[in-house]
């Protein structure tokens, strides 16, 4: 009697805390996890799978690489057992490598993954960027570059997981992994199996809805990351979210948009919560960019024999001029997405991931690092050097070490081609930076005076140039020194790049203008 009590309370603090309904049921027979009921000794040892260099007692290489096309198994484990934390940190060429490098994972040798996603949107993260990320389940730090997740992954008999570098020239240099496993002498027999699938629609289908999940079986869904790059200004986000569950007709779960459905309010502005967030808001700008996740933990949407979730693609438009022509029209914009969910039985396989190419938005990158000899400096004999480091697209910036308040710096570059899109300057926060303002080609960046690049710690910050048309031949990036924050040690500039993302916008119908 007394055990039957405690079996009750244990199944009662799981539902409170949501473990219940990630892995079966049977609280009371399946391993600890999560801190939900670590005070009670069970069966089941901690295991890893690591990079750890196989000279484990002399060794420092801790890393593998990962050359263009190929792929690297990072874990091949017996079970039973029960995924409790996996760990990344990458170095790769590849500027964009959240969207090269494909994470996949097998359970129970069944030949298609039940993951199959870019590292970076399975970390919650689109476009392949690198942002910080702080949520329950899944969490990005040092700079977008350390990814940990914490979704609870059993397996009754095997578990493989396997990292794709999907580039087709850049190389992986160093993949550093942990995989922090429970076996256990059994699951219960309900167990429900994690599931995440990567889809896009580069641009979203007019006539019909976003499709974030068609699945089949039993199970429940648990979150959802969307990324949108938009082709139009104006807002894109008044599409509300369906949930089709066991084959209705009408949806039984309706929302009322966009921002809505991600637990946000009037717009999306950054800001991370633990099951709710916007990691990247560019703004309200043709070409501008949005990443969002909303995971279902307290909420999970539960099927018996299948589910289907959509969101539709509608908003304002605006025209050239920036007027807006309408409140609820579907716009054509770049959506992609991951769901995730438990499920029973070999899941229903509903996308296809495209080629890494035709994951991005093509980009144009000008390394200004490469260009330090042709840049001249105010006053002269000022230091123009190129330096190494990591957080940099290339591995490298250039540096000019101002120490004078009047200072300006003039980089010269070419473009072999004519280049339409829309461009952006990454350069370096640091101690030393100061506050500058930048002309292309003699013209101030729209809407942008001066940007203040005092930080008290190294990183990097990315403005937007606007919308560029450029001619093939000679352009100019020309920066002048606009004072200091008053916390800051110097005048310093660090540039990594310029990109020019090649979008094609939307043209807005007639019968709309």
């Amino acid at each position: 009697m007394v055990r039957n009590q405690v079996q009750a309370v244990a199944i009662m603090v799981a539902l409170v805390i949501g473990q219940a309904g990630l892995v079966g049921c049977k609280v009371a027979t399946s391993p600890a996890g999560a801190g939900d009921d670590l005070f009670r000794l069970r069966d089941g040892r901690g295991m890893r799978v690591s990079s750890s260099d196989p000279d484990w007692r002399n060794g420092n290489h801790d890393a593998r690489p990962i050359k263009p096309g190929e792929t690297l198994t990072i874990a091949d484990i017996e079970g039973p057992g029960i995924i409790r934390h996996i760990w990344f940190t990458i170095n790769a060429d590849d500027p964009r490598y959240g969207r090269s490098l494909t994470l996949r994972m097998y359970w129970d040798g069944q030949q298609e993954p039940a993951v199959e996603s870019p590292i970076g949107d399975f970390f919650a993260v689109g476009h392949g960027l690198k942002r910080y990320v702080d949520s329950q389940p899944v969490s990005v730090t040092s700079e977008g570059r350390a990814y940990n997740c914490y979704w609870p992954m059993p397996f009754a008999k095997h578990a493989r997981i396997t990292l794709s570098n999907d580039s087709k020239q850049h190389k992986a240099r160093s993949v550093y992994f942990y995989i922090d496993y429970e076996k256990v002498p059994a699951l219960p027999p309900d167990t429900a199996y994690f599931h995440a699938q990567y889809r896009q629609e580069f641009p979203a289908k007019l006539g019909q809805n976003y499709l974030l999940l068609d699945a089949e079986g039993q199970g429940h869904y648990v979150g959802t990351v969307l990324s949108v790059y938009t082709r139009t200004k104006g807002w894109f986000g008044e599409g509300d979210d369906f949930f089709y569950v066991d084959g209705e007709a009408e949806p039984s779960l309706r929302g009322t948009g966009t921002e809505d459905y991600f637990c946000d309010a009037w717009g999306f502005r950054e800001f991370n919560r633990p099951y709710y967030g916007v990691v990247v808001q560019d703004g309200y700008e043709l070409g501008d960019r949005v990443s969002v996740y909303r995971w279902h933990i307290k909420d999970p949407v539960r099927f018996s024999k299948s589910l289907k979730v959509e969101i539709e693609h509608k908003g304002k438009m605006n025209d050239e001029t920036g007027k807006n022509i309408s409140g609820f029209y579907e716009r054509a914009d770049l959506f992609s997405s991951v769901a995730y969910w438990y499920q029973t039985g070999r899941a229903k396989r509903f996308a296809t991931l495209p080629p890494a190419d035709e994951r991005v938005v093509p980009e144009m990158l000008v390394e200004l690092e490469d260009l330090a000899g042709a840049a001249k400096a105010e006053p002269a004999g000022i230091a123009i050097i190129a330096i190494e480091a990591k957080r940099f697209s290339g591995g490298r910036e250039l540096l000019f070490k101002c120490s004078d308040p009047a200072g300006k710096l003039t980089v010269p570059f070419k473009l072999d081609a004519n280049t339409q899109g829309v461009a952006r300057l990454r350069l370096e926060t640091m101690p030393e930076g100061g506050i500058w303002g930048v002309t292309l080609d003699g013209k101030t960046i729209e809407g942008f005076s001066a940007v203040d690049l005092y930080s008290a710690t190294a990183g990097v910050r990315e403005i937007r140039v606007g919308m560029v048309d450029l001619a093939a031949g000679e352009h100019t990036l020309a920066f002048e020194c606009k004072g200091r924050n008053p916390a800051a040690q110097s005048y310093w500039l660090g540039i990594d790049a310029l990109t020019i993302d090649q979008i094609t916008p939307y043209a807005v119908p007639a019968e709309k203008k």
